[in-house]
């Protein structure tokens, strides 16, 4: 009998995208997006369970095709445009009796780009410096603290004690590279927000972090994925 892990994936895969219609599972180089995340959480070795929650039949079907488990369909009421991710983590958690599961991972499905050294190594990272949190996170191609506000037609610094500074000497800043995150199940239960003070990052190389949110994102990922991730440039 396998070892228990005591870590589960989560994949939060609603049917209503707006701006890309099916978006969790639009072809991507012949296979659906959401394939590669649950390929990768299965290749990591690292899970008990790799979970879908969604609200659509087609995902469903798509996501036991692949591997995951859905075991239940997500209610509409979590299932709008104004649903947090962590309430649908939430959700899962109580719906299959997780409470006893140590971490929990989320791992969007429109993360094609993510490794399972990705998974490994932030995985280290959570458990050897015992944070509740762990966000996957890029760096900002250009600093925002020199960034322009729009006033009727006319442009000035949104923050003005930053307009004279050269942008090697502004603090460098990270993101929510929109791919994976990393919980401490008794945390995310207790708290029901995404940080704390006790939350830290995995910081990805800028090729794998793309928030695919639009065609122009969907297109880039694959010019990404085609030259860069298949011939081991990364």
């Amino acid at each position: 009998m396998a070892q228990k892990k005591n870590v589960i994936c989560i994949i939060p895969a609603r049917g209503g995208s707006k701006r890309i219609k099916n978006k969790n599972i639009i072809d991507f180089f012949g296979k659906p997006l959401i394939s590669y995340s649950i390929n990768t959480a299965i290749q990591s070795k690292l899970f008990d369970k790799i979970i879908v929650s969604t609200d659509s039949p087609k995902i469903s079907n798509i996501a036991k095709k692949y591997g995951a488990e859905v075991p239940f369909s997500r209610s509409k009421k979590l299932s709008n445009d104004f649903t947090g991710t962590n309430d649908v983590l939430i959700d899962t958690v109580n719906r299959i009796g997780a409470y006893d599961t140590k971490y929990v991972f989320c791992i969007y499905p429109t993360a094609p780009l993510i490794t399972v050294d990705d998974l490994k190594k932030a995985f280290y990272k959570i458990k050897k410096k015992k944070y509740d949190c762990i966000i996957a996170t890029n760096i900002y191609n250009f600093n925002p603290l020199r960034c322009f506000k729009i006033t009727k037609d006319k442009i000035e610094f949104k923050w003005k004690n930053f307009a004279n500074k050269r942008s090697q000497d502004l603090e460098n800043l990270i993101h929510d590279s929109g791919t994976f995150y990393i919980y401490k199940t008794k945390y995310l239960l207790r708290s029901k927000v995404l940080m704390s003070k006790n939350t830290s990052y995995y910081s990805l190389n800028k090729f794998k972090a793309v928030d695919i949110n639009n065609f122009e994102d969907l297109n880039f990922a694959k010019f990404l994925y085609q030259y860069k991730f298949l011939r081991n440039k990364i």
